[in-house]
C-alpha cells in the first residue's frame, strides 16, 4: 500500500462505527492531513499471549500490526529503534516478517529475544528441575527483605549463580527462565516473588517499599521462584502454535542492538521497509529508576545506561532529529516510519509539532498524522486543532515516507 492508497483508508475507515474526522496543518510550509479515529482497540482481537511482559510506556500490539499489515510485505524488514520489551518485533515475527530491535536499555533484548524464539513448556519445566535451588538464606542481600523474604531471595540468587555460571552458554531455555524471572521480580500479587508493591512495570526504592511495607502492616511471604517461572510460562506459551513457524524462522534471523538509536552502524544503509516505534517522551518516565531490581538481577547498574530523559522541548526535538535522520539512513526509498508521539503534560505539548519539522530536516516525507481515539467526547463533532489532545485517550502517529 502506498501512501495515497494509506490516506484514503482511513479516511473511508469506520470499523467501530464513527466517520473519520479530518483536518489538515502546516509545518515549515508543508501542509500534513490529521486523520482522527477509533481505528484499533484492545478489544477488536486478542493479542497474543507472547506479549504479556510488563514493560512501562510500551504500546498495545495492535498498533504496530496495524502498520505492518498495510505498508508492509511477507519478508520485509520491520525496525523498532527504541524496542523496549519488543512488541513491534514480536507483531512483525508473527506476521512472517523479518525483524531488527535498537535499545540502548540492555534489559530491552534479555525480555525480548527469547520470546522471538520461545521454547515448549515441557523444556521450561524440564531445565527448572535441573537448576540446583538449594536456598540458602545466609547469601542473600539483606536489605532487599523488603522486598522478598530471605528464602525467597535465597531462591533468586540460586538462579543468579546458575545463570551467571552458564555465561554466554546460555541457550534458549536458559534466556526464557532468565526473561520470565525478571519479569515476575515486584508486582502486586502473588504471581510475583515480592511482597506487594508497585505494579510490575516498575520497582519502588527500598526507601518507599519500607513505607509500603509499614502502612499496609506486611511483611515479604514466601514465593516458591520456579513454580512461579512455570505458572507465567503457561500463561505465555498458552496460545503458541507449533504449526506456524514464521516466529521461529524470523526470530531466528532478529537483529537486536544495544546502542543508541542514533547510531546504528550495524544496520545497512536502504535495508529496513518499515520502522514502527515509539521514543521516550519529554520527562514522562523514569526507565532508569523503574528498572533498578530488574538490572540487579541480571548484574549491571541502571545508573549508567544512559537512557534519555528530557524535560526541555528543544533538546528533545535535537534528539529526535538525530534519531530521525538515522533511520532516513537505513530506510528504503518508498519505505515508511510510524513514530508514535502522543501528548504530554495534559495535551499541552503535542510532540508531533516537534517531530515533523525534525523528520523534515532528515529529509524525509510527513505523509499524515494518525489520531487513535478511544474514548470519544461529548464534543467530538465540533473539535478543532486546539482541542485534539484534550480529553481523549490517544495514540497519535507521524507516518513519515523516505522520497
Amino acid at each position: 500500500m502506498n501512501a495515497g492508497s494509506l490516506a484514503q483508508e482511513l479516511e473511508d475507515f469506520k470499523e467501530f462505527g464513527a466517520k473519520t474526522r479530518q483536518l489538515t496543518r502546516e509545518f515549515s510550509g508543508v501542509r500534513v492531513p490529521y486523520f482522527v479515529n477509533e481505528f484499533w482497540t484492545s478489544k477488536q482481537r486478542a493479542a497474543h499471549s507472547l506479549h504479556e511482559v510488563s514493560y512501562r510506556a510500551c504500546f498495545k500490539p495492535q498498533l504496530p500490526r496495524f502498520f505492518i499489515e498495510r505498508l508492509t510485505q511477507i519478508g520485509d524488514l520491520v525496525y523498532d529503534p527504541f524496542m523496549g520489551r519488543g512488541t513491534t518485533l514480536l507483531e512483525a515475527a508473527l506476521l512472517d516478517r523479518e525483524v531488527a530491535g535498537c535499545d540502548i536499555n540492555p534489559l530491552a533484548p534479555i525480555l525480548c529475544g527469547p520470546r522471538l524464539e520461545p521454547p515448549l513448556l515441557e523444556e521450561v519445566e524440564a531445565r527448572l528441575q535441573q537448576i540446583p535451588f538449594q536456598g540458602n538464606a545466609l547469601r542473600t542481600k539483606e536489605e532487599l527483605n523488603v522486598f522478598f523474604h530471605p528464602k525467597t531471595l535465597a531462591q533468586l540468587r540460586d538462579l543468579q549463580d546458575y545463570l551467571g555460571g552458564k555465561g554466554l552458554l546460555l541457550d534458549a531455555v536458559d534466556r526464557w527462565i532468565r526473561m520470565v524471572a525478571t519479569n515476575r521480580l515486584t508486582g502486586h500479587s502473588s504471581g510475583f516473588f515480592s511482597v506487594y508493591t508497585l505494579p510490575p512495570n516498575q520497582a519502588t526504592s527500598l526507601a518507599a517499599q519500607r513505607r509500603i511495607n509499614e502502612k499496609r502492616q506486611q511483611s515479604p511471604p514466601v514465593r516458591d521462584v520456579p513454580a512461579i517461572i512455570l505458572k507465567k510460562s503457561k500463561a505465555l506459551l498458552k496460545k503458541l502454535d507449533r504449526g506456524d513457524d514464521a516466529l521461529w524462522r524470523r526470530g531466528r534471523n532478529a537483529q537486536l542492538i544495544t546502542a543508541s538509536a542514533a547510531a546504528t552502524p550495524t544496520l545497512p544503509d536502504s535495508s529496513v521497509d518499515l520502522v514502527v516505534t515509539s521514543p521516550p517522551f519529554l520527562d514522562v518516565v523514569d526507565y532508569n529508576g523503574d528498572n533498578w531490581l530488574r538490572c540487579w538481577f541480571n548484574g549491571f547498574d541502571a545508573a549508567q545506561v544512559p537512557i534519555l530523559k528530557l524535560s526541555k522541548p528543544s533538546a528533545w526535538q535535537e534528539a529526535m532529529s538525530e534519531v530521525l535522520t538515522e533511520l532516513a539512513r537505513v530506510l528504503k526509498p518508498g519505505g515508511f516510519i510510524a513514530f508514535e508521539v502522543g501528548e504530554v503534560r495534559k495535551g499541552a505539548i503535542l510532540l508531533e509539532e516537534l517531530v515533523v519539522p525534525a523528520g523534515l530536516n532528515a529529509g524525509l516525507h510527513p505523509e499524515l498524522v494518525l489520531v487513535n481515539e478511544q474514548e470519544f467526547t461529548k464534543t467530538a463533532n465540533c473539535w478543532g486543532v486546539e482541542n485534539l489532545g484534550k480529553g481523549t485517550n490517544t495514540n497519535r502517529i507521524v507516518v513519515f515516507s523516505k522520497p
